[in-house]
């Protein structure tokens, strides 16, 4: 199938190690086995995966299979699927039974809501999930573990928390702040550290790419 848009270099090189691991294996590589072949952290390869699914090059068979791509050319849209029911059912919500004050008591609801994990993404949006590591956040309240909820777009606004790919194609997930000079400044929320300045992208220089703004944060205590 020909891809919609071009694909990148490392975009193709990802293709490739991709037919070549299925034909060897039989199945899918993880996006952890993807990372260690190329070096790259598994954010950055999530980044490149979403962007070949996003170019009709792969799709998923079903969400949160972590072999759950295929090559389009290779899906049968008429064969039955292998997965157990519960891996292709959709997410059950959670009820939410009343609030809780950290300050006077308050009363519990009478009429229980649900919250379902759709809420989390506004409505024809494309969002996604990541898994933070590191402390550079800390002081947005996004720590070492925490799961941000991201709306996939290029186009942040001053101050906004965003998934960003440096020129070296590693991700990090920063406060975006456009510089006077041309140059971004991703800013950590951390004061043990210091911001990262990287040129601006242009005809000439891919420089900094933006893959998406946090839009929500999940924490299991």
């Amino acid at each position: 199938m020909v891809p919609r848009t071009p694909l990148t270099r490392r975009q193709r090189d990802i293709l490739e190690f991709f037919r070549h691991y299925a034909d060897d294996q039989g199945i899918s590589p993880t996006l952890e086995e993807i990372a260690q072949h190329f070096g790259l952290s598994k954010v950055t390869i999530f980044g490149h995966v979403a962007e070949l699914e996003r170019k009709g090059v792969i799709e998923r068979t079903a969400p949160g299979i972590s072999r759950g791509l295929v090559l389009v050319e290779d899906a049968d849209p008429g064969r039955p699927s292998d997965l157990p029911p519960s891996a292709v059912s959709p997410s059950p919500g959670l009820p939410i039974l009343g609030t809780i004050a950290a300050g006077v008591p308050i009363s519990t609801l009478e009429n229980p809501e649900e919250l379902r994990f759709e809420d989390w993404a506004p409505p024809g949006k494309d969002v996604y999930v990541l898994r933070v590591q590191g402390d550079s956040m800390i002081d947005d309240s996004i720590r070492d573990g925490d799961l941000v909820v991201v709306e996939r777009r290029t186009d942040p606004s001053p101050g906004e928390t965003v998934v960003a790919v440096l020129p070296d194609e590693e991700a990090t997930l920063k406060r975006y702040y456009p510089e006077h000079d041309g140059r971004i400044r991703l800013q950590p929320a951390n004061t043990l550290m210091e911001p990262i300045f990287v040129p601006a992208p242009s005809a000439d220089e891919p420089g900094l790419e933006i893959r998406g703004v946090v839009i929500g944060v999940l924490r299991r205590y």
